[in-house]
């Protein structure tokens, strides 16, 4: 995950993307006599437009990444708290430094030696003040240092937290759970991912798709499925309350991020990880167990 904020060319580049894809729409909206009803009528739309020329493979990744961040929830791509490199707030510079060093992270969040909560956030570079002219340590307030931090709850959707990272100078966020605790955290760098993440693989089509039969009751399913999409197409009947994609139920499920080929059975289906990356699933086998 790279933790450093976007410069300003890269805001400039942001904002030029999606000036084209405004610009694209308005395009196949003109070249189709009706209006889509729903987001899977606008998918289908914008399929229909790369295949007859109007749109690129590349601008239809990045406009499928964009319905995907539309319909998708912080919980369903934050980096989940057993992989995050905190620093405690009774700590020494002493011990926390070696600790941030091998992390490569640049950000890090503080917590209160007297409560489970996060109390600031800590930059790598505000450490260059602790050292001086000879390269030593010198001792300094870890307190005097934090930065403000913006928490945010997993149920949260991306499309909103993107407008908020947008208007504000914070790019990174914690994510908490209904009673406050610390559940993960997330950047602005994994959400833009999830709309230009798919470009590199813009030629391959099973990437485009949700849910790909690869033998009568075989598949391989993107974990940002729906879950109501995966109970149709599959024809099973799974519910959770606290999460909108098929992804954040297995990670639920495994209560810890899997690596490639673990697997999890749930009702009648066997679930075995294909694909992982900025630590979270992105690709399931799905076995239907008859």
């Amino acid at each position: 995950m790279n933790e450093e904020p976007p410069s300003t060319e890269a805001e400039s580049q942001k904002t030029s993307i999606q000036e084209k894809l405004e610009k694209k729409l308005k395009e196949i909206y003109q070249r189709f006599s009706y209006k889509p009803k729903n987001k899977s009528e606008i998918a289908e739309t914008i399929r229909d437009s790369s295949d007859s020329g109007v749109l690129e493979k590349a601008t239809l990744s990045m406009m499928e990444g964009a319905l995907k961040v539309s319909t998708s929830r912080v919980r369903d791509i934050m980096v989940h708290r057993p992989q995050i490199t905190f620093v405690d707030s009774d700590e020494s510079a002493e011990e926390y430094i070696p600790r941030i060093i091998k992390s490569g992270h640049s950000r890090f969040p503080v917590l209160s030696k007297e409560s489970d909560e996060v109390i600031g956030i800590l930059m790598a570079k505000d450490l260059l003040g602790l050292l001086d002219q000879a390269g030593e340590q010198k001792n300094s307030d870890l307190n005097s240092l934090l930065r403000p931090v913006v928490l945010i709850p997993e149920s949260k959707k991306l499309d909103t937290l993107l407008e908020e990272f947008k208007s504000s100078r914070n790019h990174m966020a914690v994510v908490v759970d209904e009673y406050g605790g610390v559940t993960g955290l997330v950047t602005i760098e994994d959400v833009l991912e999830e709309i230009v993440g798919e470009i590199e693989d813009e030629y391959d089509e099973e990437q485009i798709e949700f849910i790909k039969p690869i033998s009568e009751n075989e598949f391989l399913v993107s974990a940002l499925t729906p879950i109501e999409q995966f109970n149709e197409e599959l024809g099973s009947d799974l519910q959770h309350n606290n999460f909108d994609t098929i992804g954040g139920v297995i990670m639920h499920n495994f209560s810890r991020l899997p690596k490639l080929n673990d697997s999890t059975t749930i009702s009648n289906f066997k679930f075995v990880v294909t694909s992982t990356g900025n630590k979270r699933i992105k690709r399931l086998k799905v076995i239907k167990k008859i």
